[in-house]
């Protein structure tokens, strides 16, 4: 009987499995189900737009051939009125000329008529009077008519290649391609921020220059982010937890016009952004917090964050428009904010210097960065080494930390007596005219 139960027990384990593998089998392929149909739609709405986007672009071209069209043939016509009217002004000028020399002749004939059928008495006046008007007259002065070969005459010269040119050009107008050349690849959340990547996904494509677009879930259009031959960039000024639409098209080497966009997809973060503090007499802030300028006072300190914003495993980058330097000039993160002091050069921190010099707890590093210059960025890239036991009250804590400047970078150990989760940046700087941006 205990064979037969342990047999059962066995019988139904067996069956439970295969009961949930069923499951999930079922599962997976519901979920392929889904992705097809995901797929059978981007293709029916793709289509879709494509058919609207060609209709309109072919119904404009319309319009604007017509346009073109009627406005070549309109100033044809006009340059035919032209020609006509100028060639026509001398001819009508002319033929008045005639009309009043024949209206001269006839007045002279009835004039000379009269005076050789008239009274004997009168007769040698009228004669005499006669002469002398046909003298001044000069019966011989006749005007110039041109002949038809000196004058215009009009006709159109209409080349039938055109048609044929713009048959080859229309037949070639436009292509429909099956897939982008270019597609989104990752998005990885940053504070206040995204780091978008895209890659090619068209070996022939020579692409010469990304252009990339995003748009908040609650907006109707896309607008233009970044523009250049990278295929990376960090989108900020993102709002937390708020879903971003992103796309990428390419333009090829030597081509003015830009390829398909690629598929649409969904970005987000769940980071809060980076801000410096406010209130710090000697530091002006931007409307987001995150660029810090040093201003004119004489007041001098560390400006800190306004929270431990940054994490081990994250890139905390500033970017810089330089001032006059000073040694005791600070970029770095730290453990807590303290007051009082004028630099970062101390204990529970690192930083580097404006000059490149690193300090770990307060102490110079051998090994130095280039000086900072303006536009260059300093990133801070930090890792969990755990030496011992960490609880509550403390305990031996490491960070192993990469610090980068101008293509350069040194790495080291940060030994701390406690753990740290999240850590302040900070900076300071003695003279004016030093900005930082922070992300």
């Amino acid at each position: 009987e205990a064979a037969g139960e342990a047999e059962v027990r066995l019988l139904l384990q067996e069956a439970r499995e295969s009961i949930e593998a069923a499951r999930s089998y079922r599962r997976e392929l519901q979920q392929r189900l889904r992705g097809l149909h995901q797929a059978r739609e981007q293709i029916k709405d793709s289509a879709t737009l494509t058919r609207d986007v060609l209709e309109q672009h072919f119904s404009d071209l319309k319009g604007t051939l017509k346009k073109l069209l009627d406005e070549r043939l309109m100033s044809l016509l006009q340059e035919v009125d032209v020609i006509e009217q100028e060639s026509i002004k001398p001819l009508d000028e002319c033929q008045k000329l005639i009309e009043h020399g024949v209206s001269t002749a006839d007045d002279l004939l009835r004039e000379g008529e009269s005076a050789v059928d008239g009274d004997v008495g009168q007769q040698n006046e009228k004669l005499c009077n006669f002469t002398k008007k046909a003298l001044h007259i000069q019966l011989d002065s006749l005007p110039e008519v041109p002949s038809l070969v000196d004058v215009p005459c009009l006709s159109a010269q209409l080349d039938d290649c055109l048609l044929t040119i713009l048959k080859n050009q229309i037949f070639r107008h436009g292509t429909v391609a099956s897939r982008p050349p270019v597609q989104l690849e990752e998005f990885v959340e940053k504070p206040g921020g995204i780091l978008v990547r895209w890659c090619k996904v068209d070996d022939d494509f020579m692409a010469q220059d990304y252009r990339l677009q995003y748009r908040k879930s609650t907006a109707s259009h896309f607008e233009d982010v970044y523009v250049g031959s990278e295929t990376e960039f960090i989108v900020l000024h993102i709002d937390p937890n708020v879903d971003y639409q992103f796309r990428v098209c390419a333009r090829g080497d030597g081509r003015q016009e830009w390829s398909p966009w690629s598929v649409p997809q969904i970005g987000h973060t769940t980071l809060v952004p980076h801000e410096w503090t406010t209130g710090l007499e000697g530091y002006s802030l931007s409307s987001r917090r995150n660029i810090a300028l040093r201003n004119d006072s004489q007041s001098c300190g560390v400006l800190y964050s306004k929270a431990p914003t940054y994490f081990c495993g994250q890139t905390l980058t500033f970017r810089q428009t330089v001032g006059q330097p000073d040694r005791r000039d600070s970029l770095g993160v730290c453990v807590e904010q303290r007051n009082g002091d004028d630099s970062l050069q101390r204990d529970k921190a690192v930083c580097i210097s404006t000059n490149g010099a690193v300090f770990v707890n307060g102490k110079e590093m051998t090994n130095q960065l280039p000086a900072v210059t303006s536009g260059s960025t300093v990133t801070f890239d930090m890792e969990v080494v755990q030496l011992g036991p960490c609880s509550n009250e403390g305990g031996n804590f490491k960070l192993r930390v990469t610090i980068s400047s101008n293509n350069r970078e040194v790495v080291f150990d940060w030994v701390l007596d406690q753990c740290c989760g999240s850590l302040y940046f900070g900076c300071s700087f003695s003279y004016p005219g030093w900005k930082v941006l922070v992300f």
